[in-house]
Parts: C-alpha cells; sequence; structure tokens
C-alpha cells in the first residue's frame, strides 16, 4: 500500500483476523523490519505480516530509541509499507502528543494497518518520560484512538509495568483489562518473563503479544505458554548487525 493512500479496512481486517483461531504452540509471528530492504526479506520468507519497531528504526536512522522525530519515523514506515504486499503494524511509541484523530490518520497515511501505544509517557524535558501513565486516561486515550480508527486500525496497546519495574504480573492484568474494554485489540505486557505469560494469559481477555528474547523460549513455546502473537522489538536488527560485524571481521583477515 503506498504510502498518502488509505489502506482499505479489509487490510486491517486482514490483520485482525490472523490474531483469532491460533492453537497452542502456534502464535502469530511478526518480525520487524528496520527498512525496506529487511521487510522484503522478511516478506519474501513467508511472514504473513510484519510489525515495525521503534527502537530498530532510531537505530536504523541513527537515533536512540524514543528520540526519532515523529515525521522521520513516519516515512521511515512509509517506505517499509510501500516495499511490501503483507499488512505492517507501525509502533506509535506514545502517539507523539498527536490528537488521536490526527494519530491515526497519519499511521493510516504511512500505509499501516495496526500500531502499538505504550503506557508510559514519553516527555519532553519534563521528567516524565519512562513514568506509567494512570492506566484509566491510557484507556480513556486508547477509546478516543478507537473511536477515530473505527475497524481501521488494529490496536495492540502496550503495558510497561515490566519494564518499569513493577514484577507483580496482576498489576499488568489490572492495566490490560482497562485497555481492552476501551477497545484495544491485542495488550503487550512488553518484557514480561516466562513465567508470567501464563498469569497473563489466564487473567486477559483476548490476543497476547509477547516479546521474544534471544535466550528465551523459542517461538513454539511462547506460545504454548500463551502468546497469541510474538514480536522481537529490534533484537532481529541486533542480530543482523552482530552477523555483518562477523562478515566485516572476517573481510579484513581475508
Amino acid at each position: 500500500m503506498d504510502p498518502g493512500v488509505t489502506p482499505p479496512a479489509s487490510v486491517a481486517a486482514t490483520l485482525r483476523a490472523l490474531h483469532h483461531g491460533r492453537v497452542p504452540g502456534d502464535p502469530l509471528v511478526l518480525p520487524g523490519p528496520w527498512d525496506a530492504a529487511s521487510a522484503r526479506v522478511f516478506e519474501e520468507a513467508g511472514y504473513e505480516a510484519l510489525a515495525t519497531p521503534s527502537a530498530g528504526i532510531a537505530l536504523s536512522l541513527g537515533y536512540e530509541d524514543g528520540q526519532v522525530p515523529p515525521q522521520l519515523m513516519f516515512e521511515a514506515v512509509g517506505r517499509i509499507t510501500r516495499a511490501v504486499g503483507v499488512p505492517v503494524t507501525m509502533d506509535a511509541e506514545g502517539g507523539y502528543g498527536l490528537p488521536a484523530k490526527e494519530l491515526v490518520e497519519r499511521i493510516l497515511e504511512a500505509g499501516a494497518v495496526g500500531c502499538n501505544l505504550e503506557d508510559s509517557y514519553e516527555g519532553e524535558g519534563d521528567g516524565t518520560a519512562g513514568i506509567l501513565r494512570d492506566p484509566h486516561e491510557q484507556a480513556d486515550r486508547l477509546a478516543e484512538v478507537r473511536d477515530a480508527a473505527g475497524d481501521r486500525l488494529v490496536i495492540n496497546a502496550r503495558v510497561d509495568t515490566f519494564v518499569r519495574g513493577v514484577a507483580d504480573p496482576e498489576r499488568a492484568v489490572e492495566r490490560a483489562r482497562l485497555y481492552v474494554a476501551a477497545g484495544a485489540d491485542c495488550v503487550y505486557p512488553i518484557l514480561a518473563p516466562p513465567e508470567a505469560i501464563p498469569v497473563l494469559r489466564a487473567g486477559i481477555e483476548g490476543p497476547l503479544n509477547v516479546l521474544a528474547m534471544p535466550d528465551g523460549p523459542s517461538l513454539r513455546e511462547l506460545g504454548e505458554l500463551g502468546a497469541t502473537r510474538v514480536t522481537f522489538g529490534p533484537g532481529l536488527l541486533r542480530r543482523a548487525m552482530a552477523a555483518l560485524r562477523d562478515i566485516t571481521d572476517g573481510l579484513r583477515h581475508a
């Protein structure tokens, strides 16, 4: 889908449907492309949809995570969606301070049919960066995005409790339930440890996104624990960078 052309709701419906009817051990696996070339590689490998990681795109553009100017992020996602024919969901971080309607339209104009929205403050030099939002405030924000998007976006509500040092999975469940009630299609308790996944699965209605870790359970094992959807953040870019270092080291010593 060319950026600037609003994707049809049917593309979002295709992505949404991929989250349902999964059997244990067979989660939806969404590789995280950081540019058009990597997106094509993932599509050619047979993946049915892709999920852009904000940290991966930041690295590819020479920025720290969370520091990419919004316009550059939307442009990068646009290049990815233009390069492939499968649905793409965008990591929209905290929403860049945009009103819900404008955020939705810019995501759609970039060609994406889904988005991550995190429940930490992005911060603007005011000391709030990384602080968990009030969950009711975040639920209201998600409801505004759902109202603006209708069925055109698959909303993946990120729950930041684990990444902010709150280890009790029940705190993540409490937030997730509010977000599902607000219209989220999927919830994403980022950095949830493997032992917390069954608790999250038991307490959360609907699809559950889990982050795959390099030394963690396999994709099948994550699915058996209760993950509906598995993403990688910038992990695949980091693995590609490690492989490139090996290649360049080999060239130097050839």
